[in-house]
């Protein structure tokens, strides 16, 4: 008898967790219902970003080492990118892009200003150091996550500052370095870029293969946004480990912008195991947004002309929010979730995160994704769509960091 009452309670208990860990179906849900759950997913879920572009915004606003420095601890004017509006989106993990612009290819001096951004990203840490710690793995960024920090993980855009010197590929992995864009806006000693029609290498160099064999073996992730589709294929028959695109979206919705990626190289990263981090400029996501936002430019510059006014002038400025808001060509959130539906459709859930560029892509950012403090207006549109709360956590943060950890284990094994 003892024996049955026993089973009875056990089954009842098994019942009855299994009934407090009923999923919810979020589509169901009221939009604004929505919302305050995509805000809950956010504040406790760590969220990565795979590209901010605030030390190069630092850079040009003036805000050298040796001038004062911008303080992002407090709500900024400009820019995308502060500590309260990522207190407010939930965004916990921005990677800070090393920004190495192409023509330092030409001048020389890419290592220099890489060195100087990094010091600039490492000060924000040591003026707030309440709210900001740097972060050079995966594990750090969840023991500051349990602090209430905000991580500063890097990576480097432009593999221009290893200069000719393979030996710069550990320096700049010592100086905290953890991914490095092989390219930029021009081919380089590394390899061909997207933006680029000269095909100097036909796609990687024989450098190009040495530098991601160096970066395999000391862990830190090869990232392919800006590279040509044949650099993408070469650096997949080199690696040895997963691949991500930090900040690239899917070319299906732009068919002439060879920066996306095409069907076949995401089905190519997916088997590779690697992450497309989806990003969310107007130029990336809608194939429509150049010409109508060049609409609305041109307009804009015939009225000030015939009206004998300048952009500074009151009056303009009025006119212009004006026509602007009733000529918006911004895109939305549905279209940044337009792309990682397409990812998952063609490589399943595992393979996409979040690369936004923000503080990178001016004024082209999509309507509720203005900034770092909308991730939940996204992540709501992810629930409408039917992405249970697991997707979305594997989309912030368990994807780049299954492919960072694999990225760290082939070092440690090599």
């Amino acid at each position: 008898m003892k024996k049955i009452l026993a089973l009875i309670l056990t089954a009842a208990f098994l019942y009855s967790c299994e009934k407090q860990v009923e999923k919810i179906d979020y589509t169901l849900l009221s939009d604004e219902e929505r919302l305050e759950a995509a805000i809950e997913i956010a504040r406790n879920t760590i969220v990565v970003d795979g590209h901010v572009d605030l030390p190069y915004r630092m850079k040009v606003g003036g805000f050298t080492l040796q001038r004062e420095i911008l303080d992002v601890s407090e709500r900024t004017d400009g820019g995308n990118f502060d500590y309260p509006r990522s207190k407010e989106g939930g965004l916990d993990a921005p990677f800070m892009s090393i920004y190495l612009p192409s023509g330092y290819q030409v001048s020389g001096g890419a290592k220099i200003l890489a060195d100087s951004l990094i010091l600039m990203t490492e000060r924000l840490a040591k003026t707030w150091p309440d709210k900001f710690a740097m972060a050079n793995s995966p594990d750090e960024i969840e023991a500051n996550f349990e602090k209430g920090l905000i991580s500063l993980p890097m990576g480097m855009e432009n593999g221009a500052g290893i200069e000719d010197d393979l030996s710069n590929v550990k320096y700049f992995y010592d100086r905290g370095i953890r991914y490095i864009t092989l390219t930029h806006g021009k081919d380089n000693l590394i390899g061909d870029s997207s933006y680029d029609t000269t095909a100097t290498h036909g796609g990687l160099s024989e450098f190009g293969r040495e530098v991601v064999r160096e970066m395999n073996r000391l862990g830190i992730m090869v990232d392919i946004s800006h590279v040509s589709d044949n650099t993408f294929f070469d650096v997949l028959q080199t690696t040895k480990a997963p691949v991500i695109a930090s900040h690239s979206s899917a070319r299906k919705f732009t068919p002439d912008f060879e920066r996306n990626m095409s069907d076949d190289m995401i089905k190519a990263l997916g088997e590779n195991g690697g992450v497309i981090m989806i990003n969310f400029g107007g130029s990336f996501i809608d194939g429509t947004y150049n010409e109508k936002s060049g609409e609305v430019r041109e307009h804009v510059v015939n009225w000030l002309a015939e009206n004998g006014l300048n952009r500074s002038d009151s009056a303009a400025q009025v006119y212009i929010k004006q026509y602007a808001a009733a000529n918006n060509p911004f895109p939305n959130v549905a279209k940044v979730a337009d792309h990682i539906d397409h990812v998952v459709r063609l490589v399943g859930i595992n393979h996409v995160g979040l690369g936004s560029d923000f503080d990178g892509v001016g004024d082209s950012l999509p309507n509720g994704l203005k900034d770092v403090s909308m991730y939940p207006n996204l992540f709501a549109e992810l629930l409408k769509r039917g992405y249970s709360k697991e997707d979305i956590q594997k989309i912030c943060s368990q994807n780049i960091f299954r492919v960072w950890r694999q990225a760290e284990k082939f070092a440690i094994e090599s």
